[in-house]
Formats: structure tokens, C-alpha cells, sequence
């Protein structure tokens, strides 16, 4: 049975607004928490090429993240509330995009966004077909940039595969982030409403399913010791970041990138990007 379109933001009632802007803020917090590792790596990366594309790829997710709080200050908000004055444990990221990035670690900033670049993959999918048409129409503009951080993942993880002490880097990358990338995937007391609403077309159950029907025997084939069935998984990390919990890394990555705006007591910062609603 086809869902019902849902209606604008003003219109939705607040089991509807609930629900969308649990989806929205995942992926807004997401974005923009990855971006903020990202970072870390500019003039850092083994290359130069690769120094531009991980700022490239950096900018895209603060690019990303700018359309997804765009809509939830439907709701009411502004960026300031949404990022610079709310509250660390409001922040709904998984705990993936937030744990500090070994320092010189390249393969460990390689495997994290390939792990995320997959799930975000087929999350967006499911997003595209959404009964939420704010939330719709931005997808396909997204979906063709994380196709290029996608591939990018998967030709450095090729590369660095290549030899034994790279491939034991990733591997003790993979050791160190797979469990807290299952964390992606941790559902919410509204799941339930989220599916059946149609705000997004697939439970995360399902969504997992596929993501470990992908990631696993990719890995698997560039000679990396990984989990063969489901007993095999290791359990969730005591924080997901999925409720508001998160590891003893978040706050000070908090700090950080909240500093300037309380340092110079700013009322109105700098937006990410341009709302893209007032592009003309």
C-alpha cells in the first residue's frame, strides 16, 4: 500500500514532527561531527592529492549537513540553537564520527568513512522515497557527492591493502571502529513511527542487513580478518550517541569547534553555506 504524502512542516502534527526530526537530526549531526574529524587531516594526508580530496570531502559534509539543519529550523530553530549553543548531549551522532582520529593514521580515517560512506549510501536510498517532500528533494544532490567519497574509500582501502604492513593498519583500524560503526544503526523508540509514516522507507534492521552484505566481503577480499556471521559481530560499545551517550572524546571536540563563537560572543555566526531555499 503506497504511504500518504506527508504535509509541509507547519501542518505535521507532533508524532509526524517527531519523527522527522529524529531522522534529520541523525544525519545533520552525522555530517557535520564527521566533517569535524575530517579536518584534522588537512595538510596532513600522505599526499597532496590526498590532502585536497579530504578537504573536498570535508566541505561536502559541512555542505550536507547545512541542508539537513536547513530543515529543521522549519521547526522553529535557528543554526546558532541547532549547533553553537546546543547543549553536547543533545547531539544525536553516532559515536563512529566522533572518536579523535589516531594521530598519522591514515588507514583509520579511510576505513571510517568508507564504513559510514556505505551506510550513508544505502541510508539515502531509503530517504529518496520519503513521504516527507523537504526532506526528498534534497537527497539526489547528496547522493552524488557521497558517491565519489564512497569510491574514493574504496580505492585507498585497495591501496593500502596492497602490502602486509598496510593491510595490518586497516585491519587494526577495523578492530578498533567496526564496532562502533554498527552503532549507526541503533534504532530510537520512534522507529517504528518513522517507517510507518514513511519518512524513511526502510527499517535501520534492514538497512544493516544490507550494509553488512557489503562491507564484510569487500574487506574480506582485500585479506582483512572480519566477522563471518551474525554470532560473530562484536556487541554494541556502551555509548552509541544514538540517545545522547557518548564517549569521554565528545565533549572536548565540542569545546573546539564551539570556541570561537563563545570566545568572541557571537550572537549571529557565520552560516555553514547559504540556506540553499534563498538561492534565486
Amino acid at each position: 500500500m503506497a504511504l500518504s504524502e506527508l504535509p509541509g512542516p507547519a501542518e505535521l502534527d507532533a508524532e509526524q514532527q517527531q519523527a522527522v526530526s529524529e531522522v534529520i537530526f541523525r544525519m545533520a549531526d552525522d555530517e557535520f561531527v564527521l566533517a569535524e574529524r575530517y579536518t584534522e587531516w588537512q595538510v596532513r594526508a600522505p599526499t597532496l592529492e590526498s590532502d585536497l580530496a579530504i578537504a573536498n570531502i570535508a566541505q561536502d559534509e559541512y555542505g550536507h549537513a547545512r541542508l539537513w539543519y536547513d530543515l529543521l529550523e522549519d521547526f522553529g530553530a535557528e543554526e546558532p540553537e541547532l549547533i553553537w549553543e546546543r547543549p553536547p548531549s543533545d547531539f544525536r551522532h553516532s559515536t563512529l564520527v566522533e572518536l579523535p582520529i589516531i594521530e598519522g593514521d591514515w588507514a583509520d580515517s579511510i576505513l571510517r568513512g568508507y564504513l559510514f560512506d556505505t551506510y550513508e549510501k544505502l541510508h539515502l536510498e531509503s530517504i529518496h522515497g520519503s513521504a516527507y517532500p523537504r526532506l526528498r528533494d534534497r537527497v539526489e544532490k547528496v547522493q552524488m557527492e557521497e558517491r565519489y567519497h564512497l569510491e574514493h574509500g574504496q580505492n585507498w582501502l585497495e591501496r593500502l591493502c596492497d602490502d602486509e604492513p598496510g593491510r595490518e593498519k586497516v585491519q587494526q583500524a577495523f578492530d578498533r571502529l567496526f564496532p562502533y560503526a554498527l552503532t549507526l544503526f541503533e534504532p530510537s523508540e520512534h522507529e517504528a513511527d518513522i517507517v510507518e509514516l514513511g519518512v524513511r522507507t526502510e527499517p535501520l534492521a534492514d538497512l544493516r542487513a544490507r550494509w553488512l552484505e557489503i562491507t564484510l566481503p569487500f574487506l574480506s577480499s582485500l585479506g582483512l580478518s572480519v566477522p563471518e556471521a551474525e554470532d560473530e559481530l562484536p556487541e554494541l560499545p556502551a555509548e552509541t550517541g544514538r540517545h545522547g551517550d557518548h564517549t569521554a572524546d565528545w565533549e572536548p571536540l565540542y569545546e573546539e569547534f564551539t570556541h570561537t563563537y563563545r570566545t568572541l560572543g557571537l550572537s549571529t555566526p557565520t552560516k555553514l553555506l547559504k540556506d540553499p531555499d534563498d538561492v534565486k
